[in-house]
């Protein structure tokens, strides 16, 4: 499994320079590395409930709605494992065929139809990616999810790992099919409300359907809290096999490397298993269950896409954070 650090070969390095560890301020080297990221804006740091660092560096505060981008596809993830325990949907293993009826477009592969829940929450899909070079394509077109769903397959449903906003975008649209009510609906009742968090409503498309995986909105405070609830096996909200299994490796990125479980990337940290929410430009939610940990982190979500975003990220994790924990 790849580790989470600066150094690891799957990961790019940046270099950061040697930090003196005060004794008296056990997170004087994570609050040091996090002075030198110009578009980090807030860092919360968790240990077994009880928080033990919140700063709010710039940008909105840390009660505050942030654009938490691709970390969004962990919540739609865990709507779907909800949507499955509530009955709204039969199983991940269920095909999306019957749900979407004719939004599947007539041009599409027929073995579209087959697709299964759990292949999108998995990026598995098998269909040409629409993140990257094909985004502005996607999101410029007049319907995002005919779009999505009439790319080429470039792999079997259930195939290798293809990360694809589509595909997510595919699956926020079932939910919303299946239930009959709004994405964003769907996300205040069943993740807002049993948390006590209120959700904004965020970007839609063309046709209404809330932009699946991207864009949405919430406060570092309540990221964090949404991770306390994973962290502590579901608390009721997430469902206990779902919560099992979504930890479990499924595939691997091919660009980063990553192992990715159902809505989770996972890797190491220093010896214990992390796994995280990844959003562009920096919006980090990384849990480590074996010490307690959890740790939120939000940044410019308008920042130009450059070499070494989310390792920077990595490193403020393992380079500063982990140490002040254990010298705490």
């Amino acid at each position: 499994m790849p580790r989470l650090t600066r150094r690891a070969a799957l990961l790019i390095a940046l270099p950061l320079p040697a930090l003196a560890q005060p004794a008296a301020a056990p997170f004087a080297p994570a609050l040091a590395i996090a002075a030198r990221m110009p578009n980090l804006r807030t860092l919360v740091v968790a240990r077994n409930g009880a928080t033990l660092l919140e700063r709010a560096f710039r940008g909105p505060g840390l009660d505050r709605p942030a654009n938490i981008k691709s970390a969004s596809k962990t919540i739609l993830a865990t709507m779907a494992g909800i949507a499955v325990a509530r009955g709204v949907l039969d199983g991940l293993d269920q095909p999306i065929g019957p749900v979407l009826g004719r939004a599947i477009p007539a041009e599409a592969d027929p073995r579209v139809r087959d697709i299964t829940i759990r292949q999108l929450v998995g990026m598995r899909a098998g269909l040409e990616r629409t993140s990257g070079a094909l985004y502005g394509r996607w999101v410029s077109s007049p319907d995002w999810l005919r779009f999505a769903l009439a790319r080429p397959m470039e792999d079997i449903p259930g195939g290798r790992m293809i990360y694809s906003t589509g595909t997510s975008h595919i699956l926020g649209a079932v939910l919303a099919r299946a239930s009959g009510r709004s994405l964003h609906q769907l996300a205040q009742a069943w993740i807002g409300d049993p948390l006590g968090l209120r959700i904004p409503d965020w970007p839609r498309d063309p046709q209404g359907l809330h932009f699946g995986g991207n864009e949405m909105l919430l406060s570092p405070r309540a990221l964090l809290a949404f991770g306390e609830c994973w962290r502590l096996g579901g608390q009721g909200l997430v469902p206990p096999d779902f919560a099992r299994e979504a930890w479990v490796p499924q595939a691997r990125s091919a660009w980063s490397g990553q192992m990715y479980g159902l809505g989770w990337w996972i890797a190491e940290a220093e010896g214990h298993r992390v796994v995280f929410a990844w959003g562009y430009g920096g919006q980090m939610l990384y849990l480590l269950p074996s010490l307690g940990l959890s740790v939120a982190m939000t940044a410019n979500p308008d920042v130009p896409r450059v070499p070494g975003q989310v390792q920077e990220m990595h490193a403020l994790l393992t380079e500063g954070v982990l140490p002040g924990l254990m010298a705490g």
